[in-house]
């Protein structure tokens, strides 16, 4: 009986899309330390140090949270579950999906003359 309970209880929390409510948090000391590892796996010079890919990041997650909440929610949604799927989930790839979702969606169709 218990266990019905709490899975009514938790039902709403694990059905809630993604993006229900603010902007996701992310570990980007964690993020830009895999950068690291990764550029030194490809033997390839790191673009930028943790600290500044850290600085970088908070920026963007600054800049992500001021568009976050009027961005509609299945493009929230869209652009968390992409990062997910590349792995390569992180604020300024949120911020430019997000961006870049919202171009096309306000940019009208162009015509083809084939109506």
């Amino acid at each position: 009986m218990k266990r019905a309970f709490w899975l009514f209880a938790m039902l709403p929390f694990l059905l809630a899309p993604p993006a229900f409510g603010g902007v996701p948090e992310i570990n980007v000391k964690a993020l830009c330390q895999a950068r690291l590892v990764d550029a030194k796996i490809l033997r390839s010079p790191p673009e930028q140090s943790v600290a500044e890919c850290v600085l970088e990041e908070e920026e963007k997650k600054q800049r992500l949270s001021t568009i976050w909440a009027s961005s509609s929610v299945p493009i929230r949604n869209l652009c968390e579950s992409d990062g997910r799927a590349l792995g390569a989930r992180s604020y300024l790839d949120l911020l430019t999906c997000i961006q870049m979702t919202e171009d096309l969606k306000s940019t009208p169709k162009k015509r083809t003359g084939k109506e």
